[in-house]
């Protein structure tokens, strides 16, 4: 069975900069595995070590015991898309890939199968200077596919796709996770690094999740969203006198946007104070486990995480309110906390 195996991987860059910190961890086949963190947590930096493009400082990441650079056939084995290729604008999406699969001694009819599987066939015989970037990431993703590989491994590979052309991706990953066809019936690994949680949450089936070049987290996506707290959300008008009740019950609370939020909270208890106190609700309900509200759990502190990126990101809060941004322009909306 193949599988990907991290024991004290570490990369530091200079003397001040330590991107990666005795990580480990294991991806095994079958499932879609994603690979989050915030900005800087070391993602790219790890899965470039794990494709032999840079070295670590300490530790290793094996491919089935192996490191990459000592695979027999790596694009049989592995398939990789981390960063943008150099393609020759003057050059078919199909002479493109011919030229790849002549170096790696790959038949052409898997050349144009694999512009088939990425929806590139009506096109592939069209310069690629004139493909849109999501046409461009089917084309790298073709080129990964080429060596019919035992192992997937994509960054960010939903930049640059409409709505449609990301459920389509969602959808062939889950394909090649589960194919079974040559693995001895254990499927495929297929690891993707994201920052689009949502839509990771629709796709994988296990996270590795990093924080300052850490290990926050691995495992069974459902299992680890299991031990999250749940949270009733509540709509009244009567938002400050429930924000009291609240706390006079010993039940900690807050107001996002007008809503308020009792994590940890089940809605009989809530349910109970706003009928001892005689508040009116116009909306009650529980929300649901998120992998944003884990990541979020988890990475609180890294500069990705709202509030503590302010001074990268710009921190509009200082401005008064006819200078901030509208909602249109995804403002975040004032937080008040009630603690017991």
């Amino acid at each position: 069975m193949t599988t990907i195996q991290a024991r004290g991987l570490t990369k530091r860059f200079g003397h001040d900069v330590l991107a990666v910190d005795h990580l480990d961890f294991d991806v095994e086949p079958g499932g879609v595995t994603g690979f989050l963190g915030p900005n800087g947590a070391g993602k790219t930096t790890t899965l470039r070590m794990l494709r032999g493009l840079v070295t670590p400082t300490a530790g290793s990441v094996l491919i089935d015991g192996q490191t990459y650079r000592h695979l027999h056939t790596p694009m049989h084995r592995v398939g990789a898309v981390l960063e943008a290729s150099g393609f020759h604008p003057a050059r078919t999406a199909r002479n493109h890939l011919k030229l790849i699969a002549t170096v790696a001694g790959i038949p052409y009819t898997r050349v144009d199968e694999c512009l088939d599987l990425v929806g590139l066939a009506d096109v592939k015989n069209k310069a690629v200077g004139g493909f849109s970037m999501g046409m461009r990431q089917r084309l790298e993703l073709a080129r990964a596919l080429l060596g019919n590989p035992d192992i997937l491994v994509l960054d960010e590979p939903s930049n640059g796709l409409d709505p449609q052309g990301i459920v389509w991706l969602r959808d062939l990953l889950k394909w090649f996770a589960s194919d079974a066809v040559g693995t001895g019936g254990k499927g495929r690994i297929v690891l993707v690094s994201s920052h689009l949680l949502s839509e990771a949450q629709l796709t994988v089936d296990h996270v590795i999740i990093l924080a300052g070049g850490r290990l926050a987290a691995q495992g069974n996506l459902k299992e680890l969203l299991a031990g999250t707290k749940k949270t009733v959300q509540v709509r009244t008008p009567d938002t400050e006198r429930l924000l009291e009740a609240l706390r006079s019950a010993n039940v900690a609370a807050r107001v996002r946007d007008g809503i308020v939020e009792c994590e940890g909270a089940t809605p009989e208890v809530v349910g109970q104070v706003m009928l001892d106190n005689q508040i009116l609700v116009l909306d009650m309900h529980s929300a649901n486990e998120s992998l944003e509200g884990l990541f979020f759990s988890l990475t609180e502190g890294e500069d990705a995480h709202p509030g503590h990126g302010a001074g990268l990101m710009g921190d509009f809060t200082k401005f008064g309110a006819s200078d901030a941004p509208s909602a249109s322009a995804g403002g975040a909306g004032t937080v008040s906390e009630a603690q017991p």
